[in-house]
């Protein structure tokens, strides 16, 4: 049995401004002659080519497909914030042990998996951005600060080091007064996002094939696998299925996974003036207090960047989420009256309801790793490097962590999924209140 039900790509109203910002580069396109292969990867994000990597460099003879349904960098990897956070989001899945042990692991193995990544960075010499100089929490209203003052309890406890900030201390380092309290942490790299993944696919080991614009439709349940594409279909042994939140679509997990949509809007460069006003750092990024708040980011290139709210399944078809993106930056920063935003555009990640992700053998064979609940760069990346691990039957101490980790939770059937989710939306935006 093939199944598929319902789309399993996203479609964009806009482009994704990391990627419209860098050189023309040419889709690989063109159909193989080959249709069998040992392994179909399906999704070209972080997780999806981190474990074809891994296959190629472990089974050297084995042919590898990674199947991506748009073009790389105009796909979620190319549109999310460019923080690469190697720091727990989630201590809550632990298994067996208590979420100090499940952070203090999950700490050494991100640890790992950024080395990997660094790495790989300056093997091939991907020309994005990187910059290894930590990131700001900042809160707008006295409940953000006793989130934040009880996000540094727990860093005391894993041993992180942070300074705090108060309001005009912050407002030196970022140029704003619109924050009572913040600290910075040294736990995250900045990328450009859309040139990482870039490079990173175009980089791969010669044995895997990259084929782009060609969406999966269907997914057979047995190896010999049958993959059906919008333009051919290909058999494999093993399949690995990193499309996150699509993943549903092809009859997987869909009980445990709903997607949602965030949106980013960045300036044009600003002058040097307007640069200024932006307090005293030439790079710099905030977390917000509450996970429905707006996150900055300063660029290296001299922008600004805001993102912020959410929807549910579907990309929002008007322009009141440009508005709201423009207030958010505005109440921040009145001071650049004349700022424009160059870029405007969403991107969609996959939840949980108990913010686990899915990750191991899902049936003989099929391996799957989804549900990134909005931490893709680095733990996409980790997550991927160690499926592929999985795949080629290579063990390791972080394998086995992640694998005997909590699996995500059940979700309730439609319509009461969707009446669940927007009415967590709704009631977390009320409490954010001033964070947004």
């Amino acid at each position: 049995m093939n199944h598929s039900s319902g789309r399993s790509w996203p479609i964009y109203r806009n482009s994704s401004g990391w990627n419209a910002m860098l050189p023309r580069r040419e889709p690989k396109t063109l159909l193989p002659a080959v249709r069998r292969y040992d392994v179909v990867v399906i999704g070209a994000g972080y997780t999806g080519v981190a474990a074809a990597r891994r296959i190629a460099e472990e089974r050297p003879g084995s042919s590898i497909l990674l199947l991506e349904s748009s073009v790389v960098g105009e796909g979620s990897a190319g549109r999310n914030s460019g923080f690469v956070i190697n720091l727990p989001h989630n201590t809550g899945m632990a298994g067996h042990r208590s979420p100090l042990q499940w952070a203090l692991t999950q700490i050494r193995i991100y640890a790992s998996g950024l080395d990997w990544l660094r790495q790989l960075m300056h093997r091939y010499r991907i020309d994005c951005s990187w910059n290894a100089i930590g990131k700001y929490h900042a809160a707008a209203t006295s409940a953000g600060e006793a989130r934040l003052r009880a996000t540094i309890q727990q860093y005391a406890d894993w041993g992180i080091p942070y300074t705090e900030f108060d309001r005009g201390e912050l407002k030196q380092r970022i140029g704003t007064d619109y924050y009572r309290y913040g600290f910075h942490s040294e736990n995250n790299v900045f990328v450009q996002p859309a040139a990482l993944i870039r490079g990173l696919v175009d980089n791969l080991p010669s044995n895997v094939t990259v084929l782009e614009g060609t969406p999966v439709t269907g997914l057979s349940e047995q190896s010999p696998f049958h993959v059906t594409t919008t333009r051919c279909e290909f058999t494999s042994d093993k399949v690995v299925v990193a499309n996150n939140g699509f993943a549903k679509s092809l009859g997987l997990l869909g009980d445990r996974l709903v997607t949602i949509f965030t949106y980013a809007a960045m300036t044009e460069q600003l002058c040097s003036s307007q640069l200024d006003l932006l307090g005293n750092s030439s790079e710099w990024g905030i977390v917000p207090a509450n996970r429905l708040g707006s996150t900055l980011r300063r660029t290296q290139d001299g922008r600004l960047l805001v993102r912020s709210a959410f929807s549910y399944e579907r990309e929002v078809a008007d322009d009141s989420i440009l508005h709201l993106l423009t207030d958010n930056f505005a109440r921040r920063y009145p001071q650049l009256e004349s700022h424009k935003f160059e870029y405007f555009w969403g991107g969609v990640t996959a939840l949980t309801r108990n913010g686990a992700a899915y990750f191991g053998e899902l049936r003989p064979n099929m391996f799957v790793s989804v549900g990134c609940n909005g931490a893709g760069v680095l733990k996409g990346t980790v997550f991927g490097k160690l499926l592929g691990e999985l795949v080629a039957g290579k063990e390791s101490q972080d394998l086995l962590d992640v694998l005997t980790m909590d699996k995500p939770s059940w979700l309730p059937p439609e319509p009461f999924r969707k009446i669940a989710v927007a009415s967590s939306i709704m009631y977390q935006k009320a409490l954010a209140g001033s964070e947004c």
